[in-house]
């Protein structure tokens, strides 16, 4: 492969996905070099259009560009059977149709994987949704908090002795996301040997307990539910945020060699010896008095002292950033993680977090592109897919089959 042509080049994804967990999916796709075809709806296009923060002087919204950069947008109705048509002479020229309609929707439609993969053997189904096409509750509404309580992350996160805290990003949504998009490049690689496409069922619930680390095994060998310890780990220690001088870091000393050359380094190398710290178990065990003993010392000297001390010794410790700290840090912008957006309405610029796959050696990742006017792309996609003339095409917009 061409070093500039990124991995997926030359795939075609269907997007009919809203809100965050399907675009996210997309995105990934689309950054790693498919072209995507956004399917909106009429009358204001995906629901995320209209979340807040917009663009000042301009009704586009910042979070939907967020999750949508580099997409082409079609407006279809798909409650018109002509708009059903036109996305399945669409799809059945695609690779992946994503979608996140409740269970049973797209069924409903006529446009379920018995249909459309009939058309198309070579299709890509990837079905996402809140607890999956299967089970008691697949019916459920869902949105990242509710699964986040759902799936007993909130159970497991807050400060000690606190109340559940959602976490602060959506997680649930982010990670259903993610999960689809690996999914569907499976799909990729096994429809390279098969020649046949597959349809897919990724859940948000699923997704999220999978990141639930070691909690389960952890219930499962105690008999009880993990607690909340805030910034604690709970098997290991120190690995945790400590108060400075002016502030609270981070240390993660997460082994007992990294524990020694804490202790040297706080110029405290008894407390290495102490019988309440020589092993992980015990210092975890005895966290409080840890905790104590630590920040005696960290307390007279700040962040930026302790940070620059640990890193000569080769101590893992960071600050504990807020975000426009983490938008201005030399490391992030070095790695291209913030990426500049000029809105082609208004020329206000943003800047928004940018792909993790900006940095491949032979096969690089897509520059973000703009994300899509609702509808930009919809005459377009009907010539190209559709073999549709312009009068065609203004009779369907007359007809309110497309905008």
């Amino acid at each position: 492969m061409s070093e500039s042509i990124p991995p997926l080049h030359g795939l075609l994804v269907v997007d009919l996905t809203r809100v965050l967990a399907g675009p996210c999916c997309t995105m990934i796709l689309r950054d790693l070099g498919a072209r995507v075809i956004k399917i909106e709806r009429p009358g204001g296009g995906d629901d995320a259009r209209a979340f807040p923060p917009f663009i000042p002087g301009s009704n586009e919204s910042a979070y939907f560009i967020s999750v949508n950069r580099g997409k082409e947008s079609a407006v279809i109705n798909l409650k018109d059977e002509r708009g059903r048509d036109l996305l399945i002479q669409l799809i059945s020229r695609a690779d992946v149709l994503a979608e996140n309609f409740t269970p049973g929707c797209m069924d409903a439609l006529g446009l379920g994987p018995e249909v459309l993969c009939a058309r198309n053997p070579r299709l890509i189904y990837a079905r996402l949704s809140g607890m999956g096409q299967t089970g008691p509750d697949s019916q459920s509404p869902a949105y990242d908090i509710t699964i986040q309580a759902r799936s007993g992350l909130a159970s497991i996160t807050g400060p000690d002795g606190g109340g559940p805290v959602k976490v602060g990003s959506a997680i649930s949504d982010l990670a259903g996301g993610m999960y689809a998009a690996m999914a569907i490049m499976a799909a990729i690689i096994e429809r390279q040997r098969s020649g046949k496409g597959q349809t897919l069922d990724i859940a948000m619930l699923d997704a999220t307990i999978s990141l639930l680390e070691n909690a389960f095994a952890r219930t499962s060998v105690g008999g009880e539910p993990p607690g909340r310890i805030g910034m604690r780990h709970p098997s290991i220690t120190p690995f945790q945020a400590f108060r400075a001088a002016d502030g609270e870091f981070v240390i993660a000393a997460g082994n007992d060699n990294l524990w020694r050359k804490l202790c040297e380094a706080l110029e405290k190398p008894q407390l290495a010896g102490d019988p309440r710290f020589t092993g992980n178990p015990q210092r975890t065990a005895n966290w409080r008095a840890l905790q104590s003993e630590l920040e005696a010392v960290l307390a007279a000297q700040p962040i930026a002292h302790w940070l620059a001390l640990f890193r000569e010794r080769g101590i893992p410790a960071e600050p504990i950033q807020n975000i426009p700290e983490v938008m201005a840090d030399p490391q992030v912008r070095a790695r291209g993680m913030v990426t500049p957006y000029t809105d082609p309405k208004t020329g206000v610029m943003l800047e928004l977090a940018g792909s993790p796959f900006g940095f491949f050696s032979r096969t690089p990742g897509e520059r973000p592109g703009q994300s899509p006017v609702l509808g930009e792309h919809t005459s377009a996609i009907l010539r190209e897919f559709c073999g549709l003339d312009d009068g065609q095409i203004r009779h369907l917009h007359a007809a309110g089959v497309v905008e």
